[in-house]
């Protein structure tokens, strides 16, 4: 597998690049995409990072795993490629930020939001079609985990948005005295109505941005 990440997160990243959990996945990875239908397109595959490098951050996403379906995961958790129909959760989210601050882009590639320093990021980065979880357990998860501490470590004044128990695991470790943390249900619809939906976590990272001298996400 060909790494081709931003430069700012590749120094920040270096040392998993070098470690032999990292080689066994980027040979699981290969093998995968040479005899198996593999989302999201190779390409796609660190587009997170490339989209926000990490002197831009301000606000992360945690995601799980990538779309299954053929033309949806685009290499941003929640988001879709342009043409496809707006998934259930992420039709949770444009309705809560409608009804948190009065309107959404409703763009479902969320391009926008990570040029604006929303790191939308999956735990695991790759998956076989039509198999959720296919990739879990090979090395993502670690890679991912140091990516967060790495913002936790040497960032201040972020926003991490915690959606469900995986993401709630996954943020942890998070430095709360240096960071604000929010946490809620998934938007999925089997939970979004048992606290996601009335989050109004929009409005809240804004607010908190404001108060440190940030811009504001046009969400």
């Amino acid at each position: 597998m060909r790494v081709n990440i931003e430069p700012s997160w590749k120094e920040k990243l270096a040392p998993e690049f070098s470690q032999m959990y990292f080689a066994d996945m980027s040979a699981f990875v290969r093998s995968e995409y040479l005899s198996k239908t593999v989302y999201p397109k190779p390409g796609n595959v660190f587009r997170a990072f490339s989209l926000c490098p990490f002197d831009q951050v301000k606000v992360v996403v945690l995601g799980q795993d990538p779309y299954h379906g053929a033309g949806q995961a685009n290499g941003l958790c929640f988001a879709v490629d342009d043409g496809m129909r707006i998934p259930p959760s992420l039709q949770n989210i444009f309705k809560e930020i409608e009804s948190d601050i009065g309107s959404a882009t409703r763009v479902g590639n969320l391009e926008t939001w990570a040029k604006q320093g929303v790191l939308l990021l999956n735990a695991t980065l790759t998956v076989r079609a039509q198999s959720p979880g296919s990739h879990q357990g090979r090395g993502w998860e670690r890679f991912t985990d140091a990516a967060v501490q790495a913002l936790s470590d040497e960032k201040e004044h972020l926003v991490f948005l915690l959606w469900g128990n995986y993401a709630r695991q996954k943020g942890a470790r998070i430095d709360r005295e240096k960071h604000r943390v929010l946490e809620a249900p998934h938007p999925s619809p089997f939970s979004a109505h048992t606290g996601f939906l009335g989050c109004k976590h929009f409005s809240k990272v804004n607010e908190y941005l404001i108060e440190k001298g940030k811009q504001p996400i046009v969400w």
